[in-house]
């Protein structure tokens, strides 16, 4: 009986973000100062009355239901009937974060599992952890998070030529890595393609509530095609709650959803059981959006607008091309128009140029290959969330300024970028 924990040549790796993220700490730990860009971290304080709701359910020790507490189900049901997704709680499934939700899609869904390119770095390991193979189509020029319509259409058709078979689309409403939102007309044009393909969509929409402009158009996959699209989401990005573990689910109301929601379930209850009880306060709580929590909410998304475009400003007044960001807190520059001048330093790809960011300008960011973007290419994800200060003091500080870029740490920050990329650029 063998006793290989994977197939031979397997290499097994942490997560590049959160490998970045250790070894930036490290770096800092030694004396360096290095301006953080490379962790899709909400960098903002809890707010105080989820901190109230998490005390209040200490006592909640017991295990709970796997599928989630009945009230906090229904309170997520709410959430999403207020955002045109009628939802009964039945439909909904609470975990410890989006990612297991995401992670047990790809072990009840069958078929390969097509992503956006670039896409979130988990997407791609997690389709591998199941067996399947990712299989990633460019994007179009406007926004991230979807891929081009009639490269999803080509990738389709070579994709089985080659003995493939792609069932799942996971499409991220607004994305990381660009901070773009696609428009409703390329959401309903990718919907079409999945209703003609018989694909499902599992549309992940952690940052629906980080839209920079409220009066932004938001059109949801499961809008569209309801039969076929399951919905995560979750606390971490909106609540700045990343280290709580607070995920939602919301699959369709129909058979098919029936079946899916409990293949979930049964991947849940032999992995991660039940939300711990105190989280189940805080879901109930947080989705039923009381005034203050929307009040605290709309403060939070002001500030990550302010910083996401400041951030984008710095990068193409440096000569690179960047998509205008419009949600969540990222942009990705490419430097394309500057290949020379960079490969005269010896960075001719995303490795190459990370690395000279880092050392030369003590830039830390994820270079793009990470995201299943060309190696070649001089592209990298910025996390803009992580200038807004490093103690809970200077957070509330940027969260209530009326001009967070006039904010000492935050404009001290955004000077020290504009340096460190002066400083290369300049060769």
């Amino acid at each position: 009986m063998s006793t290989s924990v994977a197939p031979a040549g397997t290499r097994w790796r942490m997560s590049p973000n959160l490998e970045l993220n250790q070894r930036v700490a490290e770096r800092r730990a030694a004396g360096e100062h290095i301006i953080h860009l490379g962790f899709g971290e909400s960098r903002l304080p809890v707010f105080g009355p989820l901190a109230d709701r998490l005390r209040a359910g200490t006592d909640r020790n017991a295990y709970g239901p796997v599928q989630g507490d009945p009230g906090a189900r229904a309170a997520a049901a709410g959430y999403f009937t207020r955002r045109r997704l009628p939802t009964e709680p039945a439909q909904i499934v609470l975990a410890p974060g989006s990612k297991p939700l995401l992670m047990a899609l790809n072990l009840v869904l069958p078929g390969d599992v097509l992503l956006p390119r670039p896409a979130w770095n988990t997407y791609a390991p997690q389709a591998a952890l199941a067996g399947k193979r990712a299989l990633s189509v460019p994007i179009p020029e406007a926004c991230g998070g979807v891929p081009d319509p009639a490269a999803l259409r080509a990738a389709l058709t070579t994709a089985r030529r080659d003995g493939a078979d792609p069932r799942t689309l996971v499409l991220t409403l607004p994305d990381n890595p660009t901070g773009t939102l696609a428009g409703p007309e390329l959401i309903r044009e990718i919907c079409a393609i999945a209703e003609e393909e018989n694909l499902t969509l599992v549309s992940d929409e952690i940052y629906r509530d980080v839209l920079h402009d409220p009066a932004t158009p938001f059109l949801s996959p499961a809008e569209v095609a309801p039969d076929r699209t399951v919905v995560t989401s979750g606390l971490s990005k909106s609540l700045a709650l990343g280290g709580w573990r607070v995920g939602v689910a919301r699959f369709p109301g129909t058979a098919r959803g029936d079946a899916l929601r409990d293949g979930v379930l049964s991947v849940a209850s032999e992995v991660w059981s039940t939300l711990a009880g105190p989280m189940q306060n805080v879901a109930a709580y947080a989705f039923a959006e009381p005034p203050e929590l929307r009040a605290h909410l709309d403060r939070s998304a002001r500030l990550h607008g302010a910083v996401a475009r400041a951030v984008h400003r710095i990068f193409t007044a440096a000569g690179a091309r960047c998509r205008p960001p419009t949600g969540a807190f990222y942009v990705y520059p490419d430097f394309a128009p500057r290949r020379a001048e960079f490969a005269a330093l010896g960075a001719t790809g995303s490795a190459a140029l990370r690395d000279l960011l880092l050392d030369r300008a003590g830039l830390a960011v994820l270079a793009g290959h990470l995201l299943g973007d060309d190696p070649g290419a001089l592209r990298f994800k910025v996390a803009t969330s992580m200038l807004y200060g490093d103690t809970t003091e200077e957070q509330w500080q940027a969260l209530a300024a009326d001009d967070p870029l006039t904010v000492p740490h935050v404009a001290a920050a955004l000077a020290d970028i504009e340096t460190g990329l002066a400083a290369v650029t300049a060769g």
